[in-house]
């Protein structure tokens, strides 16, 4: 019997920051190159769409921040984020784009809890520090009086009765 498997075709995967060798030319110096050359934006460049001057995702996903639309998009869609940005007024979509990648970023590294998990644990540590605070100035406030008890009976001699009990 004969195989009807097809070999597999290896891939190259590539991360966004990985620079080919190729596409370095040592015949162009800085002063030949155009001076306002910008490519196109890092959503256009994950969805290998052409970039325009009035691209909406432009101003919050600039070329050199590809990673940030790639963990976004992996998670909410493209598509949603559009959606999400056109609600807002413009001066609050820098921010809710910081708060998209927050959360897709927490989202991809806890897929059951999210935000909501990190919120729970740094809410656990707050707790824990705030209760071991409690407990170490107890202990100051409690160095405190027998130190003070001891100066006290250092001038008052052994007839002295203590403040603090």
């Amino acid at each position: 019997m004969e195989d009807t498997k097809k070999p597999r075709r290896s891939l190259r995967v590539s991360t966004p920051f990985s620079f080919s060798s190729s596409s370095y030319s040592p015949s162009l110096t800085p002063s030949s190159l155009p001076t306002v050359v910008q490519g196109p934006c890092a959503a256009c460049k994950v969805l290998r769409r052409r970039c325009t001057d009035t691209c909406f995702l432009a101003p919050y996903f600039p070329p050199s921040e590809q990673l940030k639309f790639v963990i976004a998009h992996k998670v909410f869609g493209a598509s949603n984020i559009v959606k999400a940005l056109q609600e807002l007024p413009e001066s609050k979509r820098a921010d809710a784009v910081s708060s998209m990648v927050y959360e897709a970023n927490v989202r991809i590294h806890d897929p059951v809890y999210g935000c909501a998990g990190a919120i729970s644990k740094l809410q656990k540590q707050l707790n824990d520090l705030q209760a071991e605070l409690a407990v170490t100035q107890a202990e100051l406030l409690i160095m405190q009086c027998q130190q003070q008890q001891q100066n006290e009976e250092l001038i008052l001699g052994s007839d002295w009765q203590p403040h603090c009990a």
